[in-house]
């Protein structure tokens, strides 16, 4: 192994989920697996089979992954009783091929929390570490409050992790599991441990509750450790975890590190940040390093000047290298090569020197002001800009829609209620005009189905429109200028019979207006990708 290999884990499906605020569906964990394992990250913690539904639900039916390894979360066997006879070890084992497994190194959490003997800890450790490692293709165990054990009792701080080691763990993680340690101290005791478990195999995982999350994880790094366990935009409990988003670049491209990532997927790190905030349904935090909106953002002056003449005068690294984009505030000249990388995502060839991509530009430009958001809804990007290229045909036009909802309350105690929807949709399609209505438990859900109607009468439209399922539906009310304008943003996530799955986006100060815009799109890219022949409404 290479002394400047360090491998990534992510914990964002499972401490992530534990951020005040934050409820992971299935969906959810599914859509963000993929984008960590887009970026090639190398493990990816699904959750705690067995801990509830959610998570049960997410290893039933695990994402297929092309360059991350699934890892699965637990604890050591319970005292008192033997790992081959513990059911959580057990389910561990059918989760996934990687376990991580949590146990206590702290003394004072062994006899206060667990109420056991020091060396009961030990054996718990040892032995279901050696037990699983039979089952499955690797181990790893994640050292409860190691930082605190190891300056409250050094030697049994490091007699657990030493436990986990010479039982067959892969990684031994440090964990600063209450975040009151700092930089400096970590160095120190990593250095330490690497003396009695190889850095290789050491691990660090760290808590941000004095915002040095990200400082003490590469503190580590350069102490010796050889993993680095974090969320991405630092999700987590309390202050959150160390973020991911921050401490891949700064490995790459500050320390020289190799963390299994191509510079190409680098440039995508932006995009997937934005991702997890459109599933948490939030505005991303414009003040993130690497890949907010003010990371490159000069506004005005002397700063504008010496920008202008050379970039390196107020910016560490090109902003194309993560993603980003710089925005000079007073004449904002950027975004074209961002519009061309996401062209070549989506395999579209074109000049650069075209006027179509900088009226595109300008087009995404407006849009975002508007509200838009691309970074979570790349079937709505691709089809404005094949639009933009003349590539796309209108496949059907609404030329109008009325929806009512209708409630009554059916009995004299007002406690049974019915809540019903109608839609009706005139829709253009070719030379035909057709008008449809249809009910649904929801204005939406009714207007995707009077649509569907409609559509289903086309013979070259059915199998694709058939195959459409909406699986995901996220309403956000963006406040714009002095707050009397509430812009509606709307972003569906849809998916087909082969499991293809892509999002959209809608954007009105009219909640149906914009679900009907992202129920547009979704509609239109299935049809699209599937080489459906427009009859040119």
């Amino acid at each position: 192994m290479s002394d400047k290999r360090v491998y990534l884990y992510d914990s964002t499906l499972r401490d992530g989920q534990q951020t005040q605020g934050v409820d992971f569906s299935a969906a959810d964990k599914t859509a963000i697996a993929k984008a960590l394992d887009e970026l090639s990250i190398d493990y990816i913690e699904g959750g705690w089979p067995g801990a509830n539904p959610t998570d049960d639900a997410f290893f039933a039916n695990p994402p297929k992954l092309k360059n991350s390894k699934l890892t699965a979360f637990g604890m050591t066997r319970r005292a008192g009783r033997s790992a081959s006879n513990d059911p959580g070890l057990a389910t561990l084992a059918q989760s996934a091929p990687i376990v991580c497994m949590v146990g206590k190194s702290w003394d004072f959490q062994v006899t206060e929390a667990l109420g056991i003997e020091l060396s009961e800890n030990l054996a718990m450790i040892s032995e279901s570490i050696a037990h699983l490692k039979s089952q499955v293709s690797e181990v790893m165990f994640d050292a409860e409050h190691f930082f605190d054990g190891y300056k409250a009792n050094r030697d049994y701080a490091l007699a657990a992790i030493k436990a986990a080691y010479e039982a067959g763990a892969r990684w031994v993680v440090l964990c600063d599991t209450n975040g009151g340690t700092l930089p400096d101290e970590i160095f120190d005791i990593v250095t330490d441990v690497c003396t009695h478990v190889p850095g290789g195999n050491v691990g660090i995982h760290c808590h941000n509750d004095t915002e040095n999350a990200v400082a003490n994880s590469l503190a580590a790094v350069r102490a010796g450790a050889r993993q680095v366990q974090g969320t991405l935009n630092g999700l987590g409990e309390r202050c959150g975890n160390a973020n991911l988003i921050s401490i891949i670049p700064t490995l790459m491209l500050k320390m020289g590190y190799d963390v299994g990532i191509s510079h190409e997927q680098l440039t995508h790190l932006r995009r997937i940040s934005h991702i997890l905030d459109e599933r948490l349904n939030r505005e991303p935090t414009r003040q993130a390093a690497y890949v907010g909106d003010s990371a490159f953002a000069h506004k005005g002056g002397l700063h504008v000047s010496a920008v202008e003449k050379n970039p390196a005068c107020y910016e560490h690294i090109e902003p194309e290298l993560v993603g980003n984009q710089r925005h000079i505030l007073v004449s904002d000249q950027a975004g074209r090569s961002n519009i061309l990388a996401r062209f070549r995502e989506i395999g579209v060839e074109v000049d650069p020197k075209s006027d179509a991509v900088g009226k595109l530009v300008e087009a995404v430009k407006q849009r975002e002001f508007d509200g838009y958001a691309y970074d979570g809804a790349e079937a709505s990007f691709e089809l404005l800009a094949r639009k933009a290229l003349g590539e796309l045909d209108r496949y059907f036009r609404v030329t109008s829609f009325r929806v009512i909802d209708e409630r009554r309350w059916v009995d004299e105690q007002d406690e049974q209620v019915i809540t019903m929807s109608e839609a009706t949709v005139k829709v253009v399609v070719g030379d035909g005009q057709f008008m449809s209505v249809a009910e649904g438990n929801g204005p939406v859900n009714a207007l995707d189905a009077a649509l569907r109607k409609v559509l289903l009468t086309v013979p070259e439209y059915v199998e694709a429109v058939q195959q459409i399922e909406l699986i995901d539906y996220k309403v956000r009310i963006i406040t714009r200028g002095d707050g009397t304008r509430a812009v509606t943003r709307v972003m569906i996530e849809s998916r087909d019979a082969e499991g293809n799955s892509w999002s959209t986006v809608g954007v009105s100060t009219n909640i149906i207006e914009a679900s009907y815009n992202a129920l547009r799109d979704s509609i239109t890219y299935k049809l699209f990708k599937s080489g459906v022949r427009s009859q040119h409404a």
